[in-house]
């Protein structure tokens, strides 16, 4: 076991989770697993985990993880002197999964709109003409196509990506916020000072307040629970990168065993190779 390691979840087989713990300056296959424990539950993982031996627990300096508040709870009960890092990857991904939510929702709003102007068309005998913009779109189209483009940045858009994102952004004023809230919060994570960084999310937390966007601030609440392990990723830029890895290995032997049968048996030969 290293100083600094990763835990994460993963499926194994019939969509049951299993919590895998690795060491993170391990490369290559062989000494990565720690331990791998069937569940995701707090009380599950400290009463496997507990029977590492102390020092060793002891001595674990900085652990990344993500925002399961059951993977929180067990290493802040055994791995006293680490520090803990929320994963880059999954705060992002929350903020980005916000921006999103403002799209799909109006793209529902505009399947019913149209759903209802079909049905007044057809009782009034009239037929009916969709609506499409200067790029061609339909508003249903241009909202469903928009999903791609607002992940990238606006220098990584084609010609068309730029029409069609200042068409949409022109017909939807709150998708534009949404999605300039979240290129600001990306570009927080482009430092490297922890108090800059921590007066800078302050501050995008205030912005959300004044927007009024209910998805960001569950975002922002989200940010304020977990603080000081959000914090902890500038003091060293740590991410759980290496237990994804890892989880990208578990899926291809898995694949390259044709699926798994005897789950046992997997666990068996799994932790041959990697532990």
């Amino acid at each position: 076991m290293s100083r600094a390691i990763a835990i994460d979840e993963v499926s194994l087989t019939r969509g049951e989770l299993y919590t895998i713990v690795s060491s993170r300056n391990r490369s290559g296959r062989k000494g990565k697993l720690i331990a791998v424990v069937a569940g995701t539950k707090a009380e599950d993982l400290i009463t496997v985990l507990s029977k590492l031996p102390k020092a060793q627990r002891d001595a674990v300096e900085e652990i990344t993880l993500d925002m399961s508040p059951s993977m929180r709870k067990a290493c802040e009960s055994l791995f006293l002197y680490a520090k803990l890092v929320t994963d880059r990857f999954h705060v992002v991904r929350l903020c980005a999964e916000a921006m999103q939510k403002a799209r799909i929702d109006q793209r529902w709003k505009e399947i019913d709109k149209e759903n209802k102007s079909i049905l007044r068309a057809r009782k009034a005998g009239k037929g009916y003409r969709v609506k499409t913009f200067s790029n061609g779109d339909t508003p249903k189209q241009l909202l469903a196509r928009s999903r791609y483009i607002l992940y990238k940045l606006p220098h990584q858009w084609t010609q068309n990506q730029m029409v069609r994102a200042a068409t949409l952004f022109q017909a939807y004023p709150e998708i534009e916020k949404a999605y300039k809230l979240h290129l600001e919060f990306r570009t927080i994570y482009e430092g490297t000072d922890r108090t800059g960084a921590g007066k800078e999310l302050m501050k995008w937390i205030y912005k959300v307040q004044e927007s009024g966007n209910e998805y960001f601030q569950t975002v922002a609440d989200s940010l304020i629970n977990h603080w000081d392990n959000i914090l902890n990723f500038f003091n060293n830029r740590s991410t759980n990168a290496h237990a994804e890895s890892l989880n990208a290995q578990i899926k291809l032997f898995r694949a390259n065993l044709c699926g798994v049968t005897d789950t046992r048996y997997f666990l068996f030969r799994f932790q041959k190779i990697f532990a």
